[in-house]
C-alpha cells in the first residue's frame, strides 16, 4: 500500500506541475500583462513570506501567514480563470505593494527598538492595519468564488427540489424507513 500511495503522490505532484506550466505559459502568451502582474504579484508575496521570520511580534506573523496565504490562492484562482481579474481592479497595482512596504517599514521600525510614544503609537496602528488587510485580502479572495457559490446554491436548490418531487429527499427517506419498521 504504501508504494502505491508514493507512486500516486509522485504522479499526482508530477502533473499539477505539468498542468500548471500549461496554464502559466496560455496566459503568458494570451495575456502577458496580466502574466507579468502576477509574476510581480509572487514576488512581493514571496517578500511577505521572507520577512515573516524576521518580525517578533506573533500577532503580525499569524496574519502575514495567512495574508501570504490568500495571495498565494488569489494568484492561483486568476491564473486558472484570468476573467475573474475585474474583482481585483486595485488589488495588483496598489493594495499588495502597499502592504509589501507596510510590512518592511514596521520590520525596520520593530529592529530599531525605539521605546519612544511615537514608536509604540506607528507600532499599535500598523498591527492594526496588517489585521485589517488580512481581513480584506480574504473578501478578495472570497469575491472571486462568488458567483460561482452563488451557482452551486442555485444547483443545490434544484437538485433538493428535484430530489423531493421524486421522493428521495432525507425526509420521505426517513418516513420509508418508518413505515418498514
Amino acid at each position: 500500500i504504501v508504494p502505491s500511495l508514493v507512486i500516486g503522490a509522485c504522479a499526482f505532484a508530477a502533473g499539477e506541475l505539468v498542468f500548471r506550466t500549461d496554464v502559466v505559459q496560455s496566459l503568458k502568451e494570451s495575456n502577458n500583462s496580466l502574466y507579468q502582474t502576477l509574476e510581480n504579484a509572487k514576488k512581493q508575496n514571496k517578500h511577505i513570506l521572507q520577512m515573516i521570520p524576521l518580525i517578533d511580534n506573533v500577532h503580525v506573523t499569524k496574519n502575514l501567514n495567512e495574508i501570504h496565504d490568500s495571495v498565494s490562492r488569489i494568484i492561483k484562482t486568476i491564473e486558472k480563470d484570468p476573467k475573474k481579474e475585474k474583482f481585483l481592479k486595485n488589488f495588483f497595482d496598489y493594495y499588495l505593494p502597499v502592504t509589501v512596504k507596510l510590512v518592511d517599514r514596521f520590520d525596520e521600525i520593530e529592529n530599531q527598538k525605539i521605546n519612544s510614544k511615537e514608536s509604540r503609537t506607528f507600532n499599535d496602528s500598523t498591527v492594526k492595519m496588517i489585521e485589517e488587510i488580512n481581513g480584506v485580502f480574504k473578501s478578495f479572495l472570497n469575491n472571486l468564488y462568488k458567483d460561482d457559490m452563488l451557482d452551486a446554491n442555485v444547483e443545490i436548490k434544484v437538485l433538493n427540489s428535484m430530489l423531493k418531487s421524486d421522493g428521495l429527499g432525507k425526509s420521505e427517506i426517513k418516513v420509508e424507513v418508518n413505515k418498514h419498521e
